[in-house]
């Protein structure tokens, strides 16, 4: 899909957005000088574009008993497209997973769990990450501390 052309009132609207996805149009709209029928016009041809691809709420992983984030290393035994559809199927069906990546590199999957602590980790390696397909080797890294976690991304100019 061809990058969408954003001017500066484009923008703004998505960075209002990224900030706070709840605000009202007629808010939106006084924040970026349009009114709210324009500015409504613009939201929805961001979404047309996919540009904006979807509103979301985002929990603290603490409250919702996910404070242990890991991210897990996986290597594969082949290379072979049908071997990475097998195990990307197979991945995505646990709800601990958060994000799974292919790489290049060392790993073949980038694979980023939350779960409670290391004996609920512990229990998904067992059950799910060791027992997906393909699977020759798991590395897993505890993270101690998030330092940074954007969930918006920079807008510059052209």
């Amino acid at each position: 899909m061809p990058n969408m052309d954003l001017d500066t009132t484009d923008r703004a609207i998505l960075r209002a957005l990224q900030h706070s996805g709840r605000i009202t149009n007629t808010d939106l709209a006084d924040l970026v000088g349009l009114s709210p029928s324009a500015c409504l016009r613009r939201v929805k041809a961001l979404e047309d574009a996919e540009v904006i691809d979807r509103y979301v709420a985002l929990l603290n992983p603490e409250t919702i008993g996910r404070s242990t984030t890991v991210f897990v290393e996986i290597s594969l035994d082949s290379q072979e497209e049908g071997v990475l559809d097998q195990f990307e199927a197979a991945v995505v069906t646990h709800p601990a997973v958060r994000s799974c990546d292919l790489m290049a590199g060392d790993a073949d999957y980038l694979v980023r769990v939350e779960v409670a602590d290391v004996p609920n980790y512990e229990q998904i390696h067992r059950t799910h990450l060791a027992l997906l397909p393909h699977v020759t080797r798991i590395r897993s890294s505890f993270s101690l501390r998030s330092v940074l976690d954007r969930t918006a991304y920079e807008l510059e100019e052209n």
